[in-house]
C-alpha cells in the first residue's frame, strides 16, 4: 500500500490511517465533552476492514485520552481507496471475515470451590457464547454450582468472572452450658413491683435450693457437609463435646448439672459448686445488708442495729449483735447481744453468748450465758445454764422448761427479776393454738354433718346445678377436715406427753439470790423477800414449792 488512506477525521471525532508501517487512530477531544461512539464502533470499524489483529488494551487507552495524536494499534493492511470510500458511505465492500474468539481460561480455586474465566485476547477478542463457556467448564471437570445468571452476564465483556461457586459446608455448634443463675445481680439492691429500692437487700450472695437445676448442657450438633464445584462432596466439622462444670456438692443428672446440698452458688468457669457455709469477712451492716443463706454462715465482725440474719443451718458470730435480729438452728456469738429492747436471737436449737443486756433470746433448747443477762427476756425449751464469769441474772424474764442453772439472780437494788422453770414457753404456746384450732376444727365438722345429715333427707335430682355442687363441695370438705383434726389429736397428745415430763422443774444457785426475785416452777409461784444462797429449787411432793440445798 503506496498511498495513505484514511477513513474519519477531525469532524467524525475519530481517524483510521492505514499507512505503510501499520494501522493508526487518532481520537480527537470532544467539543461538547460529549462523544458519539463508543469503543465497540471502533472496533465494528476494524472488523469492517479486516484489521483482526489489534492491541485492544491501545485501542482502550486511546479513546481513554483522546489527546488527538495518531496511535498505532496493529500491523499494516491491505486496503484500497475504493473500500475507504465505501466504507465511509456506510457500505461493506470487503469480504467479512469473524474475528477470532477470545481464548477462554478456567481457573479452579485451590479449595475446588470457585471457578473463574479469565480471556486472553491475543489471539482474538471475539467474546464467546454461553454454550462455550459450559462446554469450556464441562472440559475442566466443572459440574456443580454452575452459575447459568453469571455466566450470562460475564459474556457481555472481557471481564473476568466467577463461574460457578461450590457449597461451603456448615461446621456443627459447639456445645456449651446454659447456666440457669446470674451472678451479674451480686450487689444490686432489689427493686419491687413499685420500684421501690430495698437496700437492705443487696443480693451478695446467690443462693440454691437442694435439687434445684444450676445449668443445662446443650449438646453439640453434626456440621452439613458442602460440595466442591467438582461435584466431591466437602466434609464438615462436627461441633465440639464440653464437659459437665460438675463441681463440689453438685451432680449432673443427664444434661442437667442440679444441686445436691442449699447453699451460695460459687461459679469458677469450669466447676460450679454449692458451699452449705457462707463466710462474711466483716461485719453485717450497710456495706452487706440483709442477709438469709440456706446453710450456716460464719460472721467474722458484728451484726449492726436494724439489720437481720437468718439461716437454715448454724450461725457464728465473732462480734456482737447490736439491736439487730438474728435466727438458726444453733446461734454462737462470740460478743454478746444489746440494743434497746431490739435484739432479737432465735435458735432452733442452742443459743451460745457472752452477755444480753435488753435483748430477746429464744432456743428450742438451751442457752447458754458466760456473763451477764440484764433486763433481758430469756426463752430455753429445756435449760438455761449460766456457771461462768458472773452467771449472773437481773432484771428481765428467764424462762427454760426443765432447769435453770446460774450463779446470781437478782442484785443488791433488788431488781424485779423473774425466773420460771417447768414451762416450756414455745411449747407451750402450740399447745394453746393447737387446743384453739382443734376446738374450732370438731365444730365445723359437727355443723357439716349434720348439715349434710339433713340434706340426704332431700331428693337432690330435684335442686338446680349450683346447689348440687354446693352440696358436693361440702361432702368433699369433711374429709381434709377429718384428717386434720386426727392429726391435731396426735399432735396434742405428743405435747401434753412433753409438758408432763417438766413437772420436774428446777433452779439451781450457786452463789446467791436477792430479794425481788420472782420465781415460777410448774406455776406455782414464789417471791424471794430474802437472801437464799447456794440452792436449789424445786416443787415437792406436796406440789409447793422448797428450798434445798445446792
Amino acid at each position: 500500500m503506496s498511498e495513505k488512506l484514511t477513513l474519519g477525521g477531525p469532524a467524525d471525532g475519530y481517524k483510521y490511517e492505514f499507512k505503510a508501517d501499520g494501522v493508526y487512530l487518532t481520537i480527537y477531544p470532544a467539543a461538547d465533552g460529549e462523544r458519539l461512539f463508543e469503543l465497540s464502533d471502533m472496533r465494528q470499524i476494524l472488523r469492517d476492514c479486516k484489521v483482526l489483529d489489534y492491541d485492544v488494551g491501545i485501542l482502550s487507552r486511546t479513546m481513554r485520552e483522546a489527546n488527538g495524536r495518531p496511535q498505532k494499534i496493529a500491523e499494516p493492511i491491505e486496503i484500497t481507496a475504493q473500500d475507504i470510500e465505501l466504507l465511509a458511505n456506510g457500505e461493506k465492500p470487503v469480504e467479512q471475515t469473524e474475528e477470532p474468539y477470545a481464548r477462554m481460561i478456567v481457573e479452579l480455586a485451590r479449595d475446588k470451590m470457585k471457578a473463574t474465566i479469565r480471556y486472553d485476547t491475543r489471539e482474538g477478542a471475539r467474546l464467546p457464547t454461553k454454550e462455550m463457556v459450559m462446554t469450556a467448564l464441562e472440559e475442566a471437570g466443572v459440574v456443580y454450582g454452575i452459575d447459568e445468571e453469571s455466566i450470562e452476564i460475564g459474556i457481555r465483556s472481557l471481564s473476568p468472572f466467577v463461574a460457578a461457586e461450590g457449597l461451603l459446608p456448615v461446621a456443627g455448634e459447639n456445645a456449651y452450658i446454659d447456666r440457669k443463675f446470674d451472678l451479674g445481680v451480686k450487689g444490686r439492691p432489689v427493686v419491687d413491683e413499685y420500684d421501690k429500692v430495698d437496700y437492705k437487700d443487696l443480693n451478695l450472695f446467690v443462693l440454691a435450693k437442694e435439687n434445684q437445676t444450676l445449668a443445662i448442657r446443650v449438646p453439640q450438633t453434626k456440621g452439613t457437609p458442602g460440595k466442591n464445584i467438582l461435584g466431591e462432596v466437602v466434609p464438615a466439622q462436627n461441633g465440639r463435646p464440653v464437659p459437665m462444670p460438675e463441681g463440689k456438692n453438685t451432680k449432673a443428672v443427664g444434661d442437667r448439672l442440679i444441686a445436691t446440698v442449699n447453699g451460695q452458688i460459687v461459679d469458677k468457669g469450669n466447676r460450679i459448686s454449692i458451699d452449705p457455709k457462707l463466710e462474711i469477712k466483716g461485719s453485717v451492716g450497710v456495706s452487706t445488708g440483709d442477709v438469709e443463706f440456706d446453710g450456716s454462715i460464719k460472721i467474722n465482725g458484728d451484726v449492726d442495729y436494724g439489720f437481720t440474719v437468718k439461716a437454715t443451718g448454724d450461725i457464728e458470730i465473732k462480734g456482737s449483735v447490736n439491736g439487730a435480729i438474728v435466727t438458726g438452728r444453733n446461734v454462737y456469738i462470740s460478743g454478746g447481744v444489746t440494743g434497746a429492747d431490739r435484739a432479737k436471737v432465735f435458735a432452733e436449737h442452742d443459743v451460745r453468748t457472752a452477755f444480753a443486756e435488753n435483748a430477746f433470746i429464744e432456743a428450742g433448747n438451751d442457752i447458754f450465758i458466760s456473763d451477764i443477762a440484764l433486763h433481758s427476756h430469756i426463752r430455753a425449751g429445756k435449760r438455761i445454764i449460766m456457771e461462768d464469769k458472773h452467771g449472773q441474772i437481773t432484771g428481765g424474764h428467764a424462762v427454760a422448761g426443765e432447769s435453770i442453772s446460774v450463779k446470781i439472780i437478782g442484785n443488791e437494788a433488788f431488781v424485779v427479776t423473774r425466773v420460771s422453770v417447768g414451762v416450756d414457753p414455745t411449747l407451750q404456746k402450740e399447745y394453746q393454738d393447737l387446743k384453739k384450732s382443734y376446738k374450732e376444727s370438731r365444730r365445723r365438722l359437727t355443723h357439716i354433718t349434720q348439715t349434710l345429715n339433713t340434706l340426704s333427707k332431700i331428693d337432690i335430682n330435684k335442686l338446680p346445678p349450683e346447689r348440687v355442687e354446693s352440696i358436693n363441695a361440702l361432702t368433699r370438705s369433711q374429709f381434709p377436715l377429718a384428717g386434720q383434726i386426727k392429726r391435731d389429736e396426735k399432735r396434742i397428745l405428743e405435747i401434753e406427753a412433753k409438758l408432763a415430763e417438766m413437772k420436774n422443774g428446777k433452779i439451781r444457785v450457786s452463789d446467791i439470790i436477792y430479794p425481788g426475785t420472782r420465781l415460777a416452777v410448774n406455776s406455782v409461784l414464789k417471791s424471794i423477800q430474802s437472801d437464799y444462797r447456794r440452792c436449789t429449787i424445786s416443787l415437792n411432793d406436796l406440789g409447793e414449792i422448797e428450798v434445798g440445798p445446792y
